[in-house]
């Protein structure tokens, strides 16, 4: 018989210290793996009560060879890689833990925006190549002439939403949930309209919405020709939300002026990839997550999130309703 456990299904973090504190403190045991398939979960975590998950597939198959699981905590916000109806039909607790990095993520939002509005990247390269011409960068436009649209208006998406507004620019977002925008005075500036409305007035768009069925490929190019001639697009959300391919060819006929992406579709972004050759985008490795404090706080509050489900007790952030 396998003793009951925590485990820690897959993890690329330097180390598991904050875990590792959490769960010696609790007197709970545990293990880590780094689980990539369904196969791998299976034959790995029998036993496990809770489960710390990164990127391994929770799904039907899944679920129901491992019956004593409980609880599986998602380190970061989105779940995508888990089939939440199943997880609702065998019982199990699905949680996040989304207000690790908000100021974070908004931030990396807002430098990628103005890196690509402000061509900081082109800049530097020029310069590096021997050259020294601002007019090579011409046209930049004034910030606060510019109209912000933001595409999920969750924690991120307000932070962000707040950043740019502190800036000077006009800010127009879309949620399918509204009522605690409208219900907050501090929120007055944002203009709610149509997902369709932002997509074709905003200067800078950027996207700060879940991954779903529903959503997978939003910004096709049907999309991006939708946008208006020159503007620019942010992703820090999910690459998944973009078909890449037509981003890249919006690039490259200058339809978009800039784009400022944080996650692709595949990661590591593919040697083949058509953003590796467009034009005026800058991408990051996926780390608008990242500080020293997010990190240490994401991995805290995951640990203590599965102890809470070892024990049966409520927790803190449950995304399914069972």
């Amino acid at each position: 018989m396998v003793d009951a456990m925590i485990v820690i299904t897959d993890c690329n973090h330097v180390n598991i210290d904050e875990e590792k504190s959490v769960f010696e403190t609790a007197g709970i045991p545990y293990r880590l793996f780094q689980c990539k398939t369904e196969d791998d979960l299976i034959a790995n975590c029998k036993g496990a009560v809770a489960a710390c998950n990164q990127r391994a597939p929770f799904t039907e198959k899944v679920f129901a060879a491992l019956p004593s699981l409980k609880m599986v905590v998602r380190y970061g916000d989105g779940v995508d890689n888990i089939d939440l109806d199943a997880a609702t039909r065998h019982g199990v607790q699905i949680c996040n833990v989304p207000d690790y990095g908000t100021s974070e993520v908004a931030n990396h939002a807002l430098a990628l925006m103005l890196a690509i509005t402000r061509k900081i990247c082109q800049a530097n390269d020029q310069v590096r190549a021997g050259r020294w011409n601002y007019a090579e960068m011409i046209p930049i436009q004034h910030l606060a002439n510019m109209t912000v649209g933001v595409i999920g208006l969750g924690r991120i998406g307000l932070a962000f939403a707040r950043r740019v507004h502190a800036l000077g620019c006009r800010v127009i977002g879309f949620d399918i949930f509204t009522d605690h925008v409208k219900g907050d005075p501090e929120c007055s500036f944002i203009e709610l309209t149509s997902e369709e409305d932002v997509i074709e007035r905003a200067d800078v768009l950027s996207l700060h919405c879940s991954l779903n069925a529903q959503d997978a490929r939003m910004m096709n190019a049907e999309s991006f020709a939708r946008m208006k001639r020159g503007a620019m697009f942010v992703n820090v959300t999910r690459g998944g939300l973009v078909e890449e391919a037509a981003l890249a060819d919006a690039l490259k006929s200058g339809h978009l002026a800039g784009a400022g992406v944080d996650v692709t579709s595949k990661e590591p972004l593919p040697m083949d990839s058509p953003l590796r050759s467009a034009p005026n985008i800058v991408i990051t490795p996926h780390m608008a997550w990242y500080s020293v404090q997010a990190e240490s706080n994401l991995k805290t509050r995951c640990a203590e999130e599965a102890v809470r489900g070892f024990r049966g007790e409520k927790p803190r952030c449950p995304v399914n309703k069972l």
